[in-house]
């Protein structure tokens, strides 16, 4: 896949792409003879993965510690899995941050609701 098709398919600038590539998240993508970057299967899922772990919140130096081993090879499985024992707290927190915060909105959205539907009572007997 060109570039262009990979950023349409995933919504992500094509620059992006590269700075991705460019930092070590995206593993080297093969290039045709022509220089033009080809995306396989493989540099895909990559970007698939980039992208919600991004979307998740985390940083470039949390991904690039993970790619880099993740690309050393299976005696790195603990630490990858701790990487993302360590993410998934960090996400966990922030949901019920979110939740929180959804809820002070609800609760200050009712009020204005019972506010407004309160003016309209009066309003209607003072007719």
């Amino acid at each position: 896949m060109k570039i262009s098709e990979v950023s349409e398919q995933f919504e992500i600038s094509a620059d992006t792409l590269r700075y991705y590539e460019r930092v070590g998240l995206i593993p080297s993508v093969n290039r045709t003879e022509s220089g033009i970057r080809d995306y396989n299967r493989i540099d895909v899922e990559w970007v698939e993965f980039i992208k919600c772990m991004r979307n998740a919140g985390l940083t470039i130096e949390v991904l690039t510690e993970y790619v880099e081993l993740v690309l050393q090879g299976d005696h790195t499985n603990e630490a990858r899995k701790q990487i993302l024992i360590d993410q998934r707290e960090e996400l966990i927190h922030k949901m019920e941050e979110m939740q929180k915060t959804l809820d002070v909105l609800n609760y200050k959205i009712e009020v204005y609701e019972n506010a407004l539907s309160e003016r309209e009572k009066e309003l209607k007997r003072t007719e």
